[in-house]
């Protein structure tokens, strides 16, 4: 099993400790980039990878061993801390340079096969918007499952965490761990996915950005063929 995690921050706080706990128990072959270290490109709104290709982004050659690494993951960890209730800037970022992947755009096929953490700490509270900035892409990406899972640690530093806290941290991040371990490769998108999938098409038949339309031909997904059905 392969795992990419992406850190919303450079500092190993929390909830980097939090996805290296999960790792710990998947047992895998872990790829990790941190934000805004790794990249730290601000989205400038050109519309590039939207009308034309996204290796016409001006950040394309930063974002692109991310990218490789993500589309190679079985399991991917999206980690955030809380900041004014959403995740940080870096990681919003981050996720603003794959908009051209939502669904309704260029999907990678890939990413209907695939598992998704979103993992997200705070002192107080904020997890479960942080969670969802988090699962919003997920969900127009394609993913095929995603988990959630915000912890109220009381601290802003790990070291500050109650011993408490990290046993039951730990045992939640290996019954996570488990159940990702049993669905590993096992997984489709559910219905609401489909759907939506299916909407698109629709759209996509009627005329659409060039580019979008020549992506989905290519691809047969205009016709009959699905991404997450083996061909």
């Amino acid at each position: 099993m392969k795992v990419t995690m992406i850190h919303g921050q450079n500092h190993k706080g929390s909830t980097y400790h939090l996805a290296h706990l999960l790792a710990d128990h998947l047992e895998a072959e872990v790829t990790e980039f941190f934000l805004p270290k790794d990249f730290n490109a601000t989205c400038i709104g050109c519309g590039q990878c939207f009308l034309t290709s996204e290796e016409k982004c001006p950040h394309a050659p930063k974002l692109k061993p991310i990218t490789e690494a993500l589309d190679a993951a079985d399991v991917i960890i999206l980690a955030s801390p809380v900041y004014v209730y959403h995740v940080t800037g870096a990681m919003k970022s981050f996720l603003d340079h794959y908009a051209y992947r939502w669904m309704i755009h260029r999907p990678e096929e890939k990413m209907f096969s695939k598992q998704l953490v979103c993992l997200s700490t705070a002192a107080g509270a904020g997890m479960k918007r942080t969670n969802q900035d988090l699962a919003d892409s997920a969900y127009f990406w394609g993913i095929a499952k995603t988990y959630r899972y915000g912890a109220a640690v009381r601290a802003t530093s790990w070291k500050d965490v109650d011993e408490k806290m990290k046993a039951r941290l730990e045992r939640d991040m290996k019954k996570l761990a488990q159940t990702i371990r049993r669905r590993d490769k096992k997984v489709q998108p559910g219905l609401k996915t489909k759907a939506f999938f299916y909407l698109v098409c629709k759209i996509h038949r009627q005329g659409w950005p060039e580019a979008d339309c020549s992506y989905w031909h290519e691809k047969g997904w205009d016709m009959k063929k699905r991404p997450w059905k083996k061909q």
